[in-house]
């Protein structure tokens, strides 16, 4: 059943799915700017982000960017919340909920989040508080279905700061960290090296490379490079853009440097990968 709020006058756009038979966000639809909260209510299942099939264990959440593609393998069981940037905006109201650049726009890669057993019932309510408040029909939906997005927001961002934050930051460092990941978000096409992104932020690249060892092992070159490696892999998936028009969109002055890059990223050059997967697809 899908579950859906229009806002006409800002194009805000929200809505709630559970016990679909088909779900599926594609390359195609990435001009809708969706972003998802995903919910596995069932046994553990498969999911398939930019053609990286992974395990999604029971119970656990997810949060998807309007840019990737998956789909689920049973998703009737899953519960899925999405939004446009029109209905809220995280990066406008990051002081209300500071998953800027962590839940969303991060560098961890795919985050699932395990509740508590004790916490799922807490979960089960809200989404009870989501269905109802979907079947009003007043002026201040929209503001209570915000409201409650936002309360769904902040307590993953505080899961998943307790299940991925190995070591504790402050406030401080957590906010460097989750600015450097969205300037790499908002730049990586154009800016390639670390020292870019210390000069943005006003910090010294061996203070970005403390924080980071902190945060999650990986340097800031390494979140730089495989946000550039993503960006092409999806270009070589999902277009029919040349490996030279995808070298120059990335930043690269020569198609050769960009060859050399990605198969030093991804373990084979762009012909490569591509062939790889047209016969993929002829086998499936």
């Amino acid at each position: 059943m899908r579950y859906e709020y229009k806002e006409p006058s800002s194009g805000g756009y929200f809505s709630l799915t559970t016990q679909a038979s088909h779900f599926q966000q594609t390359f195609s639809q990435q001009d809708q700017l969706l972003f998802t909260i995903a919910w596995n209510r069932g046994a553990s299942q498969k999911i398939t982000i930019d053609e990286i099939e992974m395990d999604f264990p029971q119970n656990q959440f997810l949060t998807l960017m309007a840019n990737q593609t998956f789909a689920f393998s049973r998703p009737q069981e899953m519960v899925v919340w999405q939004y446009n940037r029109e209905f809220y905006c995280i990066i406008d109201h990051d002081q209300e909920v500071s998953c800027a650049g962590f839940l969303f726009y991060g560098s961890q890669g795919a985050m699932f989040m395990q509740p508590a057993i004790e916490d799922i019932r807490k979960y089960e309510l809200l989404l009870e508080v989501f269905k109802d408040e979907f079947g009003s029909q007043d002026n201040i939906q929209g503001e209570m279905l915000r409201m409650l997005l936002k309360r769904l927001i902040i307590k993953l961002t505080r899961l998943g700061k307790e299940q991925y934050l190995e070591e504790p930051l402050s406030g401080n460092e957590y906010d460097a960290v989750r600015q450097f990941n969205l300037l790499v978000e908002n730049n990586f096409r154009k800016l390639h090296q670390v020292q870019d992104y210390a000069n943005l932020l006003n910090k010294a690249p061996k203070t970005l490379s403390n924080l980071f060892a902190k945060y999650n092992h990986r340097t800031p070159l390494q979140v730089i490079r495989e946000r550039i490696a993503l960006e092409g892999k999806r270009l070589i998936l999902y277009t029919d853009r040349s490996a030279s028009e995808i070298a120059y969109e990335l930043g690269f002055e020569e198609p050769a440097h960009f060859s050399r890059f990605f198969k030093k990223m991804v373990g084979k050059s762009p012909s490569e990968f591509k062939k790889e997967l047209k016969s993929q697809q002829l086998t499936t």
